[in-house]
């Protein structure tokens, strides 16, 4: 057993180095200001150190505690950015709701437990959400269905 918990040690770097990022990008491209009248570079910067300082705390919390390693599965991460290309390349010819649809379907194959009743359901549910959000909430003007044949 390895005497620190890995996930939360590198999970707490990555939000370190990424809150640092925009903490740092956003100070040296836009004016902070003052707190009494908030430039541009405020809210991100606020933003990029508060999750450096949360980032730090699940970091230093990771040490305290003995973890296990994990497998390492590289299908998982290629198959959630696998349905986004498939979102990408399927929205102009079929339209934005079978785009949605089909995009669940597939990138519910990342998980372990693939069920299809219950993966169908999902991709129903998600994408009336996704109806009642962009087309109804937001009126975006997205065509929802397009058959290419």
């Amino acid at each position: 057993m390895p005497s620190i918990d890995y996930r939360d040690a590198v999970g707490g770097a990555l939000l370190v180095a990424v809150g640092a990022a925009f903490a740092i990008y956003s100070w040296t491209h836009y004016p902070l200001g003052t707190v009494s009248r908030m430039g541009a570079g405020m809210v991100p910067f606020s933003l990029g150190v508060i999750l450096s300082i949360f980032g730090g705390m699940v970091a230093m919390a990771s040490l305290s505690r003995e973890g296990s390693f994990t497998d390492i599965r590289v299908a998982t991460p290629l198959i959630v950015l696998g349905s986004v290309v498939l979102f990408a390349l399927a929205i102009i010819p079929f339209g934005f709701l079978p785009a949605a649809f089909l995009v669940t379907l597939v990138a519910a194959f990342a998980d372990l437990s693939f069920r299809p009743i219950r993966n169908i359901v999902l991709a129903t549910v998600l994408s009336a959400a996704a109806y009642l959000i962009f087309a109804i909430g937001l009126q975006l003007p997205i065509p929802l269905f397009a058959w290419p044949f």
